[in-house]
């Protein structure tokens, strides 16, 4: 891919950081769920549109020589798909992040400054990590025999693994920073830094600011693996891991309260990264089409989102059948004590 072309998309995503902070939340305010939701839909609807973008580039003949094979309809499928694949895999993402944010008490008025920073971050180590992949793809063929392995760990790990069992106060990382730098007791509006007793020292903010990031390199190790498996262009793989992230801020805000709602998804997520392993344990003996790799994702993640639907809505059913239809039904031993005492006054 040509260098202006690499450099344009860097200063696309550049000014839309800027206008996100700079211009829609330069004030510091909680974000409601229907700012989400609607943030949420401009970042899905970017990525779709820069979808039409990368149709006509490898259409034009764009491409770099490493994928000159592409045309413009493969190089969209691929990015979409990888698309999907990454913004479905930071679904669980969310799960470790409304963890470390309600551990460390994270006021709802800075948290949009939190993940803000904390994407930012993931953006850049996602591309260095993303570099490095390339390269080990380029010289060594047998490389996708070890990411399709450490995807199916990752499905196993991800399976037996409880969010109730982490603990961001062991972490290694909050324990060696707390050592070599003294951290306040107390939030200091939305700053990471401050000073206590004429010392400087860090916020809590900035402990979770960090584990986010930590966090987010673990998930990396999945997901740029999953990716390749896609698409081995570095172009697609870096563009399409770049929207995915940047539409996890926002999403998190849609879907931190409802998580609870989609108790299946994890498991779908499970199946998709074996999927993908699989699939690269077999890149050099069975090549499975995008087309077919597209539906399967689809259809693996739609099974996890209507099975938690139902359940939801199965769940609802039963406790509404479980409570009387009337006062009437309720035996005096179960009535409100109403005695004057006993009424709020």
């Amino acid at each position: 891919m040509p260098t202006l072309v690499w450099l344009g998309f860097l200063a696309f995503i550049l000014a839309m950081v800027a206008l996100d902070l700079g211009v829609f939340h330069r004030r510091a305010h909680v974000t409601t769920l229907r700012e989400a939701l609607g943030w949420t839909s401009v970042w899905v609807t970017l990525a779709l549109t820069f979808n039409v973008v990368v149709y006509f580039l490898y259409e034009k003949g764009m491409a770099a020589p490493g994928a000159h094979a592409l045309s413009g309809r493969d190089a969209a499928l691929q990015f979409f798909t990888g698309y999907l694949l990454e913004y479905s895999l930071s679904v669980d993402n969310i799960f470790v992040i409304a963890l470390i944010i309600a551990f460390f008490r994270v006021p709802p008025m800075v948290q949009h400054r939190l993940l803000f920073w904390g994407v930012l971050g993931a953006v850049v180590f996602r591309g260095i990590m993303i570099g490095i992949g390339a390269i080990l793809i380029a010289r060594f063929d047998w490389i996708m025999y070890v990411f399709g392995v450490l995807l199916l760990i990752s499905a196993v790990k991800m399976l037996v693994a409880r969010e109730d069992n982490i603990h961001p106060d062991n972490n290694l990382l909050v324990r060696l920073t707390r050592r070599l730098y003294p951290v306040a007791s107390e939030y200091d509006g939305s700053r990471f830094f401050t000073r206590v007793a004429g010392v400087h020292a860090m916020t809590p903010l900035f402990l979770a600011l960090m584990l986010i990031e930590s966090s987010d390199v673990m998930f990396a190790i999945d997901s740029i693996p999953a990716i390749f498996a896609v698409t081995q262009d570095p172009f697609l793989v870096f563009t399409s891991n770049i929207f995915a992230i940047l539409g996890l801020r926002s999403l998190y805000f849609a879907l931190a309260g409802l998580m609870g709602k989609f108790r299946y998804l994890k498991v779908s997520l499970v199946f998709l990264l074996a999927y993908i392993g699989v699939k690269m344990l077999l890149v050099h003996h069975f090549k499975i089409p995008n087309e077919v790799s597209l539906g399967i994702i689809v259809g693996i993640l739609s099974v996890g989102v209507l099975a938690s639907l139902w359940a939801s809505r199965y769940d609802a059913g039963a406790h509404s059948s479980d409570r009387p239809s009337s006062p009437e039904a309720l035996s005096a031993e179960e009535l409100p004590d109403r005695s004057p005492e006993n009424v709020d006054r």
